[in-house]
């Protein structure tokens, strides 16, 4: 049986056939008179509109449980509930706090488990951001992403996924905020390319994608001070992306906090495709489940 958890768990080809899928408007019903688990300890605008539509498109009926509902790990163990979520659905999505409950849900290989985002992983959020640079360029070839922030859950799955399909990455982040060795190993493992700068204006020069995030993420919000006064100078405004490449697009995950990680200029600009990018999650998340469940998904 298998899970996605984080990108790097498929392989080249698999994700390649991940995007191909995506780019499907209407796959086969996989979903056809079955049901998701959509598992939220943490709210999401994107995550839970994306999935349910996901679902919904490929003949699914999508369930909503939020956490006081589930109560993982006090009311019954990770690997209890999914024992229960099994015996109605077809795959149970979610989104938590901790990588480890995915880990524990994911044991029983009870039915497939899908990570909608932890601590350490993003990968629904990276299938969309390189479905966007896929459409945007028509390609990877030749392409350098710059994101400028801490080496976060996005950040990370977005690395990898660019190693995966030959993207050259940088990321630009203040001192205590990089990447730890073990994340520098996955990349080298998977043969891609980073380069680490405290500078922004450095690492985006010439990049044919600018990325942001947030500075303070969600359970972060007792650092949000000390961090502001870290990132100063990290802000992704019009002179920043001056130093990109002439084609070069800006990417954000959302939300955007606008005028500290990012200026309304940049996010209102031309050169940004963070709504094509949104909805990206949308149809990258029907390809993922297309994958998934389809023929084959048990190879």
């Amino acid at each position: 049986m298998r899970h996605f958890l984080e990108i790097d768990e498929l392989s080249t080809a698999e994700l390649t056939a991940v995007l191909d899928l995506s780019a499907v408007p209407d796959p086969e019903r996989v979903l056809e008179g079955r049901g998701a688990a959509l598992v939220f300890e943490k709210p999401s605008n994107r995550t839970r509109n994306s999935m349910e539509m996901a679902v919904f498109q490929l003949g699914g009926h999508p369930v909503y449980l939020t956490d006081p509902e589930m109560g993982i790990d006090r009311r019954e163990s990770a690997q209890d509930v999914i024992r229960v979520l099994a015996g109605y659905h077809a795959v149970v999505a979610a989104r938590v706090f901790d990588h480890g409950v995915l880990e524990r849900m994911a044991e029983p290989d009870a039915v497939p488990v899908v990570n909608l985002l932890s601590d350490r992983a993003h990968p629904m959020q990276a299938l969309a951001d390189l479905l966007t640079i896929r459409q945007v360029f028509g390609g990877f070839d030749d392409l350098t992403v710059a994101y400028v922030g801490d080496a976060n859950n996005v950040w990370r799955s977005l690395a990898l996924g660019c190693a995966m399909v030959g993207v050259d990455s940088r990321i630009a982040t203040p001192a205590g905020y990089g990447p730890t060795p073990d994340d520098l190993a996955r990349i080298a493992e998977l043969g891609g390319s980073i380069e680490v700068f405290e500078d922004p204006h450095v690492a985006v020069r010439g990049a044919d994608v600018v990325y942001t995030d947030v500075w303070t993420s969600m359970g972060q919000e007792e650092e949000r001070q000390a961090r502001l006064d870290d990132f100063a100078g990290f802000t992704v405004d019009s002179a920043l992306m001056d130093e990109a490449s002439d084609r070069a697009v800006f990417l954000h995950c959302l939300p955007a906090h606008r005028g500290e990680e990012v200026s309304d200029e940049v996010m209102e600009s031309a050169r940004s495709r963070v709504w094509t990018q949104a909805h990206n999650r949308m149809h990258s998340a029907r390809g993922l489940l297309a994958w998934l469940l389809g023929p084959g998904a048990e190879a």
